[in-house]
């Protein structure tokens, strides 16, 4: 696999709610990607939240200007032949949308999961929190989560394994010619 014109990137577009596995599927298709040669940067949420957009909250007006801020980036790095992977809740349609609209090559990969399986996977303790009040406007609990309506790629992740979901990332960019086989 090689990257199909070095001057034309793309951004990858996680989204899905906390714990239904966007991170660990973006750093599955990073290595491969790397592996192949190809530039890629990731653009975790919460590493965004620590360096970009710290002092925001998590009320709608922060999170959408937290997503305006990563898909301002990721257009920047992507008009310049990189592929950019965005792991981000992003639980608004609409701010999806605008960023969808900002970057000219948007793949949007929705790692479903149900909220019951996250709960699940909750190595932080995040939704326990939320259940008991102590974290408000969480997303899932008592905050909606958006799903998208036509993703690119939709990874189900309590039936699909790391691996599979990460394929069919790899099998979508080079269906729309991001990649050569």
């Amino acid at each position: 696999m090689k990257q199909a014109n070095r001057e034309r990137g793309c951004v990858i577009w996680f989204t899905g709610l906390s714990g239904s596995g966007k991170t660990t599927i973006a750093h599955a298709v990073e290595e491969q990607l790397l592996d192949a040669g190809v530039g890629v940067e990731i653009l975790d949420g919460d590493v965004v939240r620590e360096n970009l957009s710290k002092g925001l909250g998590f009320s709608e007006e922060d999170r959408n200007t937290n997503i305006r801020r990563i898909a301002f980036v990721a257009h920047l790095l992507q008009r310049n032949g990189t592929f950019v992977i965005t792991a981000a809740i992003s639980p608004y349609k609409a701010i999806r949308d605008e960023a969808r609209a900002m970057i000219k090559d948007f793949v949007e990969v929705f790692a479903e999961a149900s909220l019951e399986v996250c709960e699940e996977r909750d190595t932080k303790g995040l939704y326990a929190k939320a259940r008991a009040g102590e974290i408000k406007g969480f997303t899932g609990i008592d905050d909606p989560y958006e799903a998208p309506d036509n993703p690119e790629v939709i990874c189900h992740t309590a039936d699909e394994s790391v691996e599979e979901s990460a394929q069919k990332v790899i099998d979508k960019l080079i269906e729309l010619k991001y990649l050569e086989a």
